[in-house]
């Protein structure tokens, strides 16, 4: 069966919630999840989320450019020269590992992200679940290790924390955030790396996805080529804002501002479905 077809007004408000809350640790493919079937009453779907995520990502590289141009220049100086393996080229060697196992389980779970993964009552669980996790973390982190000290462990673990972000509702900075202060991260470190972590998985995630927006089939709300781009576009120049912003915030506040809010919300939508308001597929 064929979607309807997306509205500009849809794609202009689904690009702006991408961008408000990419790198929130709120899930920003639940926060689409929940807007569209509300408000739209349908779904977006999970190749529209991937999508508009390449303008976050975007928004990544542009804001992290040098730190990332450093680290892959000492990434390759570091395989040249051992006397030239520093932290920059550690971080890089971090980064690759980590992204491994959300690579493997996103590409073997592909259809079961797309479809059984996207409903309501199980992203409004996620919402509530991971709000406490968050909690728990930074409850027991000791938030001591500066991003110098990060090891392979450390970048494994919230490697595999990411894979959990398959799952709408979890909030991919969220989960390795979350993972960081558990291993003994401070606050900013953990977020930091967490940026970094997310670029090579939401990148190939959103190219991945391209053919299957663009060539829409099936049901949920389908966004032409050009709704496509602007959305993408919006979700770059909030995210952009929205990075900015974040990093400011964790230096001096804690994650459990959010954490309030993603129970209420998990909690509201909990209420909508038991009344028959939304449907959870």
């Amino acid at each position: 069966m064929t979607g309807e077809a997306m509205t500009w007004v849809q794609a202009l408000v689904l690009g702006l919630v991408q961008g408000l809350t990419e790198f929130l640790p709120v899930s920003s493919s639940g926060h689409l999840r929940i807007v569209s079937a509300v408000f739209f009453g349908d779904d977006a779907g999970a190749s529209f989320t991937a999508v508009t995520q390449l303008g976050t990502e975007a928004a990544v590289l542009v804001y992290f450019a040098k730190d990332i141009v450093r680290i892959i220049a000492a990434w390759f100086r570091g395989i040249a020269d051992k006397a030239k393996r520093g932290l920059d080229y550690r971080i890089g060697w971090y980064v690759i590992i980590a992204t491994i196992p959300v690579g493997v389980l996103g590409f073997a779970f592909k259809d079961q992200i797309r479809t059984g993964a996207r409903n309501l009552w199980l992203v409004s669980t996620m919402l509530i679940v991971f709000a406490l996790v968050i909690a728990a973390a930074e409850y027991y982190g000791r938030k001591a290790r500066p991003i110098e000290q990060l090891t392979t462990r450390d970048g494994l673990i919230m490697g595999f924390a990411q894979c959990l972000s398959l799952i709408p509702g979890v909030s991919r900075s969220g989960a390795t955030s979350s993972a960081g202060l558990f291993v003994g991260l401070e606050r900013a470190a953990a977020v930091r790396f967490s940026f970094l972590l997310a670029i090579p998985a939401v990148t190939a995630s959103g190219l991945f996805s391209l053919p299957d927006a663009f060539e829409p089939a099936g049901e949920g709300l389908n966004a032409s080529g050009p709704q496509l781009l602007v959305a993408t576009i919006v979700a770059f120049v909030v995210g952009y804002a929205s990075v900015a912003w974040l990093l400011q915030f964790v230096s001096k506040h804690s994650l459990n501002w959010f954490v309030g809010y993603r129970i209420v919300l998990g909690l509201v939508v909990m209420g909508l479905l038991a009344g028959g308001v939304v449907s959870a597929t």
